[in-house]
């Protein structure tokens, strides 16, 4: 390419605390009914003060830390002065240049993003434009939830690096639970700043596209824009600098204002809220010590402690709660093999048949019949216990791959232990030898072309006969004891 993308992205996040960022509304985004979360301070009544949210700053701190920020000694709120319909106040309590964040980095495809600062402000309210008429409707229910902005350093290019980092914070902000980080809702928006140079160490003149509320729409807009400021540098014009937005259905971004410098917000401190002391280490210690596991963590140790394949470990990183599940099955046969004296690489290597074994049903059979509910809910019945149980089965050739299909959905029926309803259902598997082998003898019997077909060489035809015996058997035979009795008996 003729020129370098230099992309910047500017994150909003709403974060989850039970009230909004300066009152005691609850913070319910989703509500329906339009203006019932509200009170005087978030509608900005005369005479009101604000009260900043604990446990808003504590998260915003939260995440912070797991993105590896310098947490400031001291911080401030400020206003932020701009009209517009839905901001009661007519100025904005967010933060200038002294955020809670600032100086982080995350790591994306071994690269180190840059994070200029995260700072913590209130939400707007919501405009509705209803259908067919002339006016704008205005709901408060968002206005003053406390929002989150995170700001990197231009340092993507591309919108493939774009889109990845967006992805990766938001699985960061829900392992740490302090979003639910779903675009389609509105909680987590991104905006892009876009600008080409010819020289890497300088910038060129930037672009910002608003209000990307979807992966798909940020990294395509990016891509259109790259496109088209090419084109225009490239037809010896000027970039203006201006803000866009993304329309989804022509997929081109379109010209919406000159963009605003900060000056024209005539930041100042916010009379109303005193100044803020962070950098006691006793308080950040608390923070640190709720910070989980994340991503990029138990990505390396699934890959080390059950020796999976990457796409397997990118499920289960990306499924929290399916990658818990899965660590309580694999602590109850991790037991089980200790119990049956399995000893150094051996446990090792026998541990890991388990841990694949126990990914494929879970990530293929269980979540076929989970069809989008989840293993935290009350309506699932399978103990953790009950499933290393039916593992261990499977393993040890108790049951065939045929029947563990059957049991698996009888144990996601009822939630009872998988013995049980092998016992129950009578689906051991057959092991009297003589017995399979006059069974192999009358299939074969009925099916002297298949037998014929194989002796002339046509080797399709000796699954044909291992799966006729299958059926017959109703899966109640080991499918490699059947392999090898028909092969003989040919």
């Amino acid at each position: 390419m003729k020129y370098q993308p230099i992309i910047g992205l500017e994150i909003h996040i709403e974060l989850k605390t039970k009230s909004k960022m300066f009152c005691s509304c609850p913070n319910l985004s989703e509500e329906k009914s339009p203006n019932v979360n509200i009170c005087p301070v978030c509608t900005a009544q005369p005479g009101t003060l604000p009260v900043i949210n604990k446990e808003a700053v504590g998260k915003v701190i939260k995440t912070g830390l797991a993105l590896n920020c310098q947490i400031p000694e001291h911080s401030k709120f400020d206003r932020k002065s701009y009209f517009y319909p839905d901001l009661p106040k007519g100025y904005q309590i967010s933060q200038y240049d002294m955020p809670f964040c600032k100086e982080g980095f995350l790591e994306i495809d071994s690269k180190k993003v840059q994070i200029r600062r995260i700072h913590l402000e209130e939400d707007t309210g919501k405009l509705v434009h209803p259908e067919g008429t002339d006016y704008s409707l205005v709901d408060f229910n968002r206005a003053g939830i406390p929002l989150m902005e995170l700001v990197t350093e231009p340092d993507l290019n591309s919108a493939k690096e774009a889109r990845e980092f967006a992805q990766e914070l938001q699985l960061i902000l829900r392992y740490l639970d302090v979003s639910g980080a779903n675009m389609e809702k509105g909680e987590m928006r991104v905006e892009a700043n876009i600008s080409l140079t010819k020289d890497p160490a300088s910038l060129g003149v930037k672009v910002e596209i608003k209000n990307l509320n979807s992966f798909r729409s940020l990294e395509k807009s990016i891509e259109y824009e790259i496109e088209r400021q090419g084109k225009i540098l490239s037809s010896d014009k000027k970039i203006v600098q201006e803000t866009r937005g993304w329309d989804e259905d022509k997929e081109e971004t379109l010209s919406q204002r000159k963009k605003e410098e900060a000056h024209d917000y005539r930041y100042f401190p916010e009379p109303d809220l005193p100044p803020l002391h962070l950098g006691v280490e006793e308080y950040l210690n608390k923070i640190r010590a709720e910070i989980p596991e994340l991503p990029q963590n138990k990505r390396a140790r699934f890959k080390e402690e059950y020796n999976l394949s990457n796409e397997e470990v990118e499920i289960f990183t990306q499924n929290k709660e399916l990658s818990e599940y899965y660590e309580k099955v694999m602590s109850e046969l991790r037991n089980w093999v200790k119990e049956i004296e399995i000893k150094d690489k051996i446990e090792e290597k026998e541990f890991f048949k388990l841990a694949k074994l126990s990914s494929n049903y879970i990530i293929s059979d269980l979540q076929g019949l989970l069809k989008g509910t989840f293993v935290e809910d009350e309506s699932f019945l399978i103990t953790p216990e009950n499933f290393g149980e039916f593992i261990a089965l499977i393993y040890k050739g108790k049951i065939s791959s045929k029947i563990a299909k059957t049991v698996l959905s009888e144990m996601f029926l009822r939630g009872e232990d998988p013995s049980h309803i092998i016992q129950e259902k009578g689906l051991n598997l057959m092991t009297d030898v003589a017995e399979i082998e006059n069974i192999i003898k009358r299939v074969l019997a009925k099916n002297e072309k298949a037998v014929s077909d194989y002796q002339d060489g046509k080797t399709t035809s000796f699954q044909f006969l291992v799966g006729q015996v299958m059926i017959e058997t109703k899966g109640r035979v080991s499918p490699e004891l059947v392999q090898k009795i028909v092969k003989k008996l040919l």
